[in-house]
């Protein structure tokens, strides 16, 4: 069965301070996040890789990174666009970023008709959830409404820098999403996590799991995608300039109504990336600890 590897880099990346966060070079010989990312997925046994980008980071995308993976796997490109919007609709003229997760994927309508994973750009992941999505999606054969999730320990999510957003979840007792809910201002709180909200920290357990926004989905979900969005346009959201059609909202609400169902299955894998500029240099050290440690090679897509 073909899978593909679906890549979410539109993000304009404001907290990061300037320049072009996904295409940050944080490995030994210049490698970027994706490239990690990508390496993982086809030993898992993904197939083909699809970016999400804009066209006006097309051709620096291209040069830094599409080239290059275009030798040795398929890749297809879509382009999210704040103006990409269902008939009828127009996006605001003071609105500066595209609409997000949800709108991304949309974006893949008609490209991919395949089992798949979609996965952020800037995040680093570790191997187990690209095998623990691999795995699910292949063993269930693209049955509809039947999606995974690799469930991420939160304590292993979180910035030293500053607060990030991630999916909070509730799993029942055989394993599958009840809820997801998105939460901003995570922190670290000395051995423990908490919400930052008004100037106040509200603790948080340290071991929830939590949605990295890697998902294992079936096409059906970009039909639900292209459904939801007018109707999330038709509500006040098209007049709020930071409003985001988000992809864990619109699986949670397909949970919640019975159109699908969600594998939670933990990993214990440690999550790194470039939220902050100032995450950079640690993430540098990262990925030297991984290559000293054997988990990559120097020629990295030989390993």
């Amino acid at each position: 069965m073909k899978t593909s590897l679906v890549v979410m880099a539109a993000g304009i990346g404001s907290r990061f301070g300037g320049g072009i966060k996904q295409l940050e070079p944080v490995g030994p010989n210049g490698e970027i996040i994706i490239d990690y990312s990508i390496h993982d997925a086809l030993e898992a046994g993904f197939d083909r890789v699809v970016f999400i980008i804009r066209r006006d980071l097309e051709a620096d995308f291209r040069a830094i990174i599409g080239n290059r993976i275009e030798k040795i796997c398929p890749v297809s490109y879509v382009f999210q666009e704040k103006d990409d919007l269902p008939q009828g609709f127009t996006c605001p003229a003071e609105r500066k970023k595209p609409w997000g997760t949800g709108q991304a994927v949309l974006a893949c309508r008609g490209v991919v008709k395949e089992p798949f994973l979609v996965i952020n750009a800037d995040d680093y992941y570790g191997k187990e959830g690209f095998r623990i999505a691999h795995d699910f999606l292949v063993q269930n054969g693209g049955k509809r409404g039947e999606f995974c999730m690799p469930g991420f320990i939160l304590q292993n999510t979180l910035s030293d820098n500053g607060g990030v957003s991630r999916g909070v979840c509730h799993v029942d007792a055989d394993g599958y999403l009840i809820s997801v809910t998105e939460t901003h201002g995570l922190v670290r709180d000395g051995v423990g996590a908490a919400v930052e909200r008004d100037g106040m920290r509200v603790p948080i357990d340290p071991n929830s799991i939590v949605s990295m926004n890697m998902w294992a989905l079936t096409p059906d979900l970009i039909d639900a995608l292209y459904e939801g969005f007018p109707k999330f346009l038709s509500s006040l959201h098209k007049d709020d300039l930071k409003a985001e059609y988000l992809l864990p909202a619109i699986i949670d609400g397909m949970v919640s109504d019975g159109r699908a169902r969600v594998r939670v299955i933990p990993t214990s894998d440690r999550w790194f990336g470039v939220t902050y500029r100032e995450d950079k240099e640690a993430v540098v050290s990262a990925f030297k600890d991984l290559y000293d440690a054997g988990v990559y090679s120097t020629d990295l897509y030989s390993k």
